[in-house]
């Protein structure tokens, strides 16, 4: 592949001037501040600026610690290239290099995943630029705060759900300044994997959100551990209280692990100790929320689904588990375990989600992806969409989630599953007629 020199291109916004890198056939306008923070309080709207506004040297990243399983699963980390701001309120827009002014192109939102406490809008494993220039869409990847930041609260010190309301406000941000990008302000989606998926779903019931988005994509999105949560929550909220007025952002985000909820007190919602909180801004009662989603069935177009052995990420990775459970009848019973907890987190409650959107006269689809390569070891696990969704050889080349599985593989599917991702962002529907990867069980419910 013949690589393009990069040259700058330069939009005039309403919101400012603002620089962007031309390369490959694909404008990236990245790291654009949408809102800034103070710790612990709500974001504010960013004031159009006078000024030009130039992409950073650096990324910015909420504070977080970096985890040996995504470093060994999905690559490694660098961090020289990232920097570190509490006040994570980014996003970047990629657009296609040939559009014309009044082509209206479909939007796509990037809600990254991480367990609300990793991650970021901008890695090189979601980078969208073949999925924009295959489809002709804009993608917009939003960088919002995590962990202690943006998804730990409760009360007037430290409210709940400062993430949803940092995602809101980027929202509000598209909404207004896409159409200068070329982007159709009417016809957004948003694009969610794990707990961006779960964020996704219950900003679909959130307060402050009408008229900001038209149709969703949640994968992977667990839901099986969104119960009777406030409980653990609340201690985990006490038990960090020591930590709120401390400098050294870096070590809020390692002191905290010390005092995460044990899973056997709480059971698997443990797993993920931060997390969207009911009774909260923006959000109703827990036990109001299934109403909730049926009552907006018909403002939302939702496709939804997950991967066939979603928590063989965890668990037939683990060096313990393998020790005793890697072959023979013990693999049996790891293969088990992996089945029946991949329906709990992931399957039953994405089934009931979509058959219930489908009663109150909603528009979904529900998919899940399966394993076909004979070489791969663990099957279809959590995050094996993302290179479909994404592509990008270079970034996934060394990951172990993908070992023994031909790249040629993952670009012939990942290219279907793209142009049907594409094709529901643009209609929200998706024809009989449409090819289908072969990885993908696909069907309106």
């Amino acid at each position: 592949m013949t690589v393009q020199p990069t040259k700058t291109h330069i939009f005039q916004t309403s919101f400012g001037k603002i620089i962007a890198l031309k390369e490959n056939g694909i404008i990236r306008a990245k790291s654009i501040r949408y809102a800034h923070s103070e710790r612990f309080k709500r974001p504010v709207p960013e004031k159009p600026s006078a000024s030009e506004i130039i992409f950073p040297h650096k990324t910015p990243v909420c504070p977080q610690v970096i985890s040996p399983l995504v470093e060994k699963m999905i690559g490694p980390t660098h961090i020289e290239d990232f920097d570190a701001d509490e006040s994570t309120q980014f996003l970047s827009v990629f657009s296609p290099e040939n559009f014309t002014d009044n082509e209206n192109l479909p939007v796509v939102v990037w809600i990254h995943g991480g367990s609300h406490e990793i991650g970021c809008g901008d890695l090189p494993t979601s980078d969208p630029s073949d999925w924009v220039k295959e489809q002709h869409i804009i993608v917009v990847t939003v960088s919002y705060r995590l962990g202690l930041f943006g998804f730990l609260g409760g009360d007037e010190e430290r409210p709940a759900n400062l993430g949803l309301f940092d995602i809101i406000e980027a929202l509000k941000w598209i909404k207004n300044y896409i159409p200068d990008f070329g982007g159709d302000p009417e016809n957004i989606t948003l694009l969610g994997q794990s707990s961006g998926g779960d964020a996704i779903a219950h900003l679909m019931i959130s307060e402050g959100v009408e008229g900001l988005f038209k149709r969703v994509i949640i994968q992977s999105a667990p839901l099986g551990l969104r119960h009777s949560r406030q409980k653990m929550s609340t201690e985990f909220l006490k038990k960090t209280e020591f930590l709120k007025d401390e400098k050294d952002v870096l070590k809020m985000a390692e002191e905290y692990r010390k005092h995460v909820p044990a899973v056997i007190k709480y059971g698997l919602k443990a797993a993920m100790p931060f997390g969207t909180q009911y009774g909260f801004p923006p959000l109703c009662q827990e036990n109001e929320a299934v109403e909730k989603w049926k009552s907006n069935a018909e403002k939302y177009d939702v496709l939804i689904g997950l991967n066939d052995n979603e928590t063989a990420f965890y668990l037939k990775t683990s060096d313990a588990l393998n020790k005793y459970f890697g072959k023979g009848f013990g693999l049996i019973i790891l293969d088990k375990a992996v089945r029946k907890t991949t329906e709990f987190i992931y399957g039953k409650p994405a089934e009931e989600f979509a058959k219930n959107y489908a009663k109150a006269g909603g528009n979904v689809y529900l998919f899940r992806i399966h394993s076909e390569s004979e070489h791969n070891h663990i099957g279809a696990a959590h995050c094996i969409d993302l290179p479909l969704v994404f592509g990008n050889e270079e970034a996934w080349k060394s990951a172990e989630l993908l070992k023994d599985i031909p790249w040629a593989y993952i670009h012939e599917n990942g290219k279907k599953l793209r142009a049907l991702w594409a094709e529901f962002a643009r209609t929200g529907k998706i024809s009989d007629t449409s090819e289908r990867p072969e990885i993908l069980r696909i069907r309106k419910i």
